[in-house]
């Protein structure tokens, strides 16, 4: 009876220390997205974004995606976002000539090419600087 007592016990603990690395890379990864940022201003969400506006990405782990446009940032978090690494390729699946909310993205291994996860795109805020 005691070792079907220290099953859900142990199992709990077991669970913790699973969700405790993916909590430490979300912290770490906002805390890159919020530098990213700082003094700027966000804009109303845009639904889709013109090839000329996502030549310059970063993949922020575990956070979001940012586009880089000049001045502007465009920062989506697609649902998924856990399973966003730097060291991953993203591959858009795009219908037309935008990358818009709900296209797919598609994670490949760096280093092996390997398929991965795939992402549906979240609506894009624009981060414009202050002043």
């Amino acid at each position: 009876m005691k070792a079907l007592q220290l099953a859900p016990a142990t199992l709990a603990l077991a669970l913790l220390a699973a969700t405790a690395p993916v909590a430490a890379a979300n912290e770490k990864g906002e805390a890159k997205l919020a530098r990213l940022i700082d003094g700027r201003v966000a804009g109303e969400p845009v639904r889709c974004l013109d090839s000329s506006k996502r030549r310059n990405l970063e993949i922020v782990d575990h956070t979001a995606l940012v586009f880089k446009d000049g001045d502007t940032l465009y920062v989506s978090r697609p649902a998924g976002v856990d399973f966003l690494s730097w060291s991953d390729i993203p591959v858009f699946e795009i219908w037309g000539g935008q990358l818009c909310k709900m296209d797919i993205v598609h994670l490949r291994d760096r280093s092996t090419g390997m398929g991965g996860p795939s992402l549906s795109m979240a609506e894009f805020i624009p981060y414009k600087r202050a002043g």
